[in-house]
């Protein structure tokens, strides 16, 4: 009887070992399957998005939230062309974000934003990615923030307002204001003009290149820098002020360069107006 009884218990403890086991390995597979489901996919998603729009003269554009490069290349067009490729590891990738653009004749919104998928999916998947192409108008104001990449922009007849930047800022020109924060990558800007708004550097983790027209009159003051301030220009002496602290009088003075938190060197330089004649333009002249 006792025999029985030990069999009995035998039997039992093997099934419920089997049963443990069999559901472990269940789990452990669909644990696997939500955070490698972007890597079943034997083939890359891509989606394009291909907008125009018309903006009148001193619009504002915003490009927020891109996961990717932007380039901005401008015109004296009225016409705003969008031109974004997505592209994921499969298409449950692609609807976990959206691309929302507003437009309006005096604004143009372009920005990513969190959508579907399950909740898992979004806290542990892979996030798609953007390759932004703008070609906008001269006459505008340009804000970028929150861009994970370059970002790179033509000649504007406006204000620049660029934050959150993971990637180099590349801007040919810009006029009025500047304002440049949380930067992870270098920066070279050129402006043409500079209002009572002035330039205003903070948190940048990178040299910056501040290319100034002839025309500008400015004070630069900076604090908390680790780097240098460096001048081309023949006509302006930086001063070393403290630890990390320069100043420098371009022109007469007057709107104020501002810099703080900077890891990396600022210079100073002129705006190339022209382009030096080739020797074979010389030979014919």
């Amino acid at each position: 009887m006792k025999k029985i009884i030990l069999v009995v218990l035998l039997v039992g403890i093997a099934g419920i070992a089997g049963i443990v086991r069999s559901h472990s390995k269940t789990s452990g597979s669909d644990w696997r399957s939500l955070m490698n489901g972007d890597k079943e996919s034997s083939e890359e998603a891509r989606e394009e998005i291909r907008k125009s729009f018309e903006l009148s003269p001193g619009a504002r554009v915003e490009v927020s939230g891109i996961n990717g490069a932007v380039k901005i290349e401008t015109s004296d067009s009225k016409t705003a062309e969008v031109y974004i490729e997505r592209t994921g590891a499969s298409q449950e990738v692609l609807v976990r974000r959206r691309i929302v653009i507003d437009s309006t004749p005096t604004s143009l919104t372009i920005r990513g934003e969190k959508d579907g998928g399950s909740f898992f999916a979004r806290l542990f998947g892979k996030s798609p990615s953007e390759r932004v192409t703008l070609r906008l108008p001269k006459q505008i104001s340009l804000v970028a923030n929150g861009v994970n990449g370059a970002v790179t922009v033509g000649a504007i007849d406006g204000s620049v307002e660029v934050h959150g930047i993971n990637g180099r800022v590349e801007v040919a020109q810009a006029s009025g204001s500047a304002e440049f924060h949380g930067i992870n990558g270098n920066i070279s800007v050129a402006l043409k003009q500079l209002d009572k708004d002035g330039i205003n550097l903070h948190g940048i983790n990178g040299n910056i290149e501040l290319r100034l027209d002839s025309a500008v009159n400015a004070d630069l003051e900076t604090h908390g820098m680790n780097g240098t301030v460096m001048s081309d220009l023949p006509e302006v002496a930086v001063e070393k002020t403290g630890h990390g602290s320069y100043t420098a009088r371009i022109g007469n003075g007057g709107n104020a360069i501002s810099a703080s938190g900077v890891n990396g060197n600022i210079r100073l330089t002129r705006i190339m107006t022209a382009e030096a004649p080739t020797d074979q333009a010389k030979s014919k002249s």
